[in-house]
Order: C-alpha cells, then structure tokens, then sequence
C-alpha cells in the first residue's frame, strides 16, 4: 500500500509539470468537444491527435498524459448532445438518451447535465482508484475470458434486455431482432459467405456502429422534429432550472455507486466497453430501481447510471492495456498503438520498466477527472441554451454534424445513404413506439455473442459443454438466472401475499 503510494506521489510529480498540466487541460477540454459532437467520439478524438504530437516531438509520457485526457473527456462529453438532442455523441451514451432527453423536454435539461457530469466524476473517481490499487490482481482475472466466457457474458448482458420490455415484450423481442439482422449483414468471418449484401461491395464488412447510431437517432430524430415543429401546438421546450439539488444527488447515489462498480468490472474485460457497460447498469438500475415505471420517461437516475458506467469503464480499459498488452476498447487500442509508436511495449514489465510513465498517466486521470468536472458544471447553463436555439437553424446543424461524422469516419456517399435509410426506419419504429435502445443492443451484442459462440464451438470441436464448464461460466449462468427469474418468482410472491391479506 506504501510502495503504491509512493510511486502515485512520484506521478504527481511528473503531471504537476507546467506542460504536462496544460496538456491534462487541453486533453480534457478537446475530449469533451470531441465526445459532445455526433459521430466523432474517443475513439476518432484519439486517432486525430496522434499523428500531431508524434510529429509535434512531445515525450511519450507528455503525448500519452493528452490522448488519454482526450479520452476519459470525450466519455464526459457524450452526455451533451444525448441529452439536449437525443443524438448519442458517442456509443456510451445511447442510454443516456432514454432518460436525458425526456428531461430535457420537461425543462430539466439543466439538472440532467448536471447530474451526469457528477455522475462521471463519480464513475471516473472510482475506476481510477481501482486502476491504481487492482490493476495486477484484476489484470490476472480477465486474462482467463476466453471465447466460452465472453459468450456466457452476452448471455447474461441480453438477460438485463428483460428490464427494458416494460408492458411491450413483443415489441421489445422484435426491436432486439431487428438488431441482430442488421448485426449479421456482411462477410462471415468463419467460412466467408456473404451475407444479406445484395451483391453490394459496400456491404462486405457491414453495418458501421456510428452508421447505424446515426441513423436511428439522428436522422430520425431530425424527422421526428420536423413533424413536431410543422404541428400546430408544437412548442419549444422550456428551461425551468439549470442545477441539481443536493436531494437529486443522494436520491442517485446507490445508482452511481452500484453503475460506477460495473462499468469499472466490465471495461477490465478486453473487447467490451462503453456501450455494454452503460447498457447493463442501466437494465440493472431499472431492474431494482425503477418501482413506478419512470425509467425512459425522465428518471434522473436513468440518466445518472450510464454516465458513471461509461466513465468508469474508461479507466477499466486502461487496466488490461498497461499490464497485458491488450486493448480494453477500440479507443485503448489507439492508444496501445500510441506506446508502441513510442517503442513502448506495454505488459507486465511495463509497471517496473517504466514507472514514471505509468503511474504520470494514473495521476494525470486523478487531475483531469477533476478538472472536467470544474469546467463542466459552470458551462450546464450555456449548454441548454440549444434548446432556445429556433428550430428552422437547429434541425440542418444536427443534419450537417452527423453526416458530416459518418462522412469523416468513412469517407462514402454510400454510407450517408445507409444512415438516411436506417433513419427512415427508426423513424417509423418510434412512431410504433418500438424501443430504439433494444435494437442498439442486439446489433452491438449479437456481434460479439456470434463470434464468441463460434470461436467457442471450433475449440471444443464442436461440444457445447464448454459453455458450461469453469468458474467464471458458472458464476455469469448464475447471474443470468437470477436476473431473469428472481425478479418473476418475487412478483408472484408479492402478489400471493397481497391475496392473502
């Protein structure tokens, strides 16, 4: 506990260096500009300003400092434009919408900024204490994920779909089905069949998440406003307040304690991030939260339980990067090719070869964790001033951000016309009040599970035992049980004692 005190107390020393203390600030403040528009996120953030500090000559330990800044502010970031245009600045954020943009429709927009941005400080705060003190022990335990374990994890992340069916099952089950089509359109990686391309090259590697974010949030969403605002009772919704009060944060205090522990848990495993992280703190909160049915009609704590998962998640992807060598996130994995730029070979020596890189880069998350949380909350009251801005000037700059994301990622009209056709479908699903947030989900899990399910498969020979076999397997099919059958047996036990009273 010393040793690792000592060594934290030496990485202060090296962020607290006048430049290393402006590059935690620029990172932070550019992370979060990158996170709030559509369509860029950590991940393009990080990508873009590689190339400038290799060539700008900054140290490795300088140029690691702002590209993880970058990141853990972009997290913080996507909670802008979720909440005030219900468009996900990033995949971590789509929860955020559920519940933030309700609020902000209400006139809440200033409290659910708030709260987020406290929500991630909080989920930030606890992940980069666990990133100090378990990064080893926890290191060692998701090395042994293999292909059946992470199956078994979809598994269970699927199960948390429950809580979002609310009094529309079918429709949910549906939404999840539509995800999973669209997830399986492309080249099969195992035997190389094309699948539902049409004979179309374009298609070959499938559906991009940002194509498909785009699509169903923005594009229809742009529809969705432009019906709204030809309507003749269509009115701009009002601000009433631009803070939260001290009783909003305590009533969301489980929320993003219990949220901030599992995004933590689930970035340490390799290949996940954010959006799963968000995804199962949210269904999980809704599942022992939501006891008046609030949740995705404006639950402050439904905006608070992905914020804190996906921040939290962040620092969790650092855990596997630094000690193993293996990415944690498409973001981490920028960022492993920025050590190895640096002739950085990043691992289990990494902590004894290059103390003062690691643990600079440990104390950097503590500053600017802090340091986004002081700039963020001054600016709630200049970021709900898009909600005054006229709509006739909002819809087009909504319109021209997000395609001009897709356009930047991919560099193809073919993939603008993707985005306005799955806009168009979104649009007609949330018409028939389908829920955007299922179809999320199976499209980004049933990637993964089929994957998984396949490698998993061909290391058996083809027996499903091992599925069922080890550990960590038996813990998550206990976990899954419990969260698809306790909550049923409880209802009818409830149900039973009212009857007998």
């Amino acid at each position: 506990m010393m040793e690792i005190l000592s060594l934290l107390g030496t990485g202060f020393g090296v962020v607290f260096q006048p430049t290393n203390l402006f590059l935690v600030l620029l990172g932070t403040t550019l992370g979060t500009l990158f996170g709030a528009l559509p369509g860029l996120g950590p991940i393009n953030g990080v990508a873009i300003l590689l190339p400038i500090c290799y060539t700008m000559g900054l140290p490795v330990d300088s140029s690691l400092i702002m590209l993880a800044g970058i990141y853990y502010g972009a997290e913080f970031g996507g909670r802008i434009s979720s909440i005030l245009l219900n468009v996900p600045g990033d995949a971590g954020a789509v929860f955020t919408c559920l519940d933030g943009y309700p609020m902000a429709q209400k006139g809440f927009a200033g409290p659910a900024l708030a709260i987020s941005g406290i929500a991630s400080f909080i989920g930030g705060s606890i992940s980069i204490v666990g990133l100090t003190f378990f990064a080893p022990m926890l290191a060692s335990i998701a090395i042994h994920f293999g292909p059946s374990e992470y199956f078994v994890l979809m598994v269970f992340a699927f199960a948390t779909i429950s809580a979002l069916m609310g009094s529309n099952p079918i429709k949910s089950l549906v939404g999840v089905v539509i995800g999973l089509l669209i997830g399986v359109v492309g080249v099969d990686a195992t035997t190389g069949v094309l699948r539902f391309t049409f004979g179309e090259a374009e298609l070959y590697d499938g559906f991009e998440f940002l194509i498909v974010i785009v699509g169903f949030f923005a594009v229809s969403e742009v529809m969705l406003m432009l019906e709204h605002h030809s309507s003749e009772d269509f009115e701009m919704p009002k601000v009433t307040r631009v803070y939260v009060t001290m009783k909003e944060i305590m009533y969301c205090k489980w929320t993003m304690l219990r949220s901030s522990i599992i995004g933590f848990i689930v970035g340490v495993l390799p290949g996940t991030g954010a959006s799963i992280a968000s995804a199962v703190s949210y269904t999980i909160a809704q599942k022992i939260s939501d006891k008046e049915g609030t949740f995705g009609k404006g639950d402050i704590r439904g905006v608070a339980a992905p914020e804190s998962a996906n921040n939290a998640c962040a620092g969790g992807a650092m855990i596997p990067m630094l000690t193993l060598g293996v990415p944690g996130s498409g973001t981490t994995a920028v960022l492993l090719g920025a050590l190895m730029l640096y002739n950085v070979n990043p691992g289990p020596m990494l902590f004894v070869e290059q103390p003062l890189l690691v643990w600079g880069l440990i104390a950097s998350m503590y500053v600017g964790n802090i340091m986004l949380l002081v700039i963020n909350l001054p600016l709630v009251k200049i970021f709900t001033k898009i909600l005054q801005v006229p709509y006739w000037l909002l819809v087009p700059c909504v319109t021209v951000l997000a395609f001009v994301g897709v356009y930047s990622v991919n560099f193809s009209t073919f993939a603008l016309l993707l985005s306005i056709i799955l806009g168009v479908l979104g649009y007609f699903l949330r018409k028939l009040h389908f829920s955007m947030a299922t179809v999320i989900l199976g499209f980004v899990l049933g990637k993964i599970m089929e994957d998984n399910l396949r490698r998993g498969f061909a290391i058996s020979g083809g027996e499903i035992g091992i599925f069922f076999q080890g550990t960590i397997n038996a813990v998550l099919w206990g976990m899954t049980l419990f969260i698809l059958f306790v909550p049923m047996i409880a209802k009818i036990i409830s149900k039973k004692y009212a009857l007998g009273k």
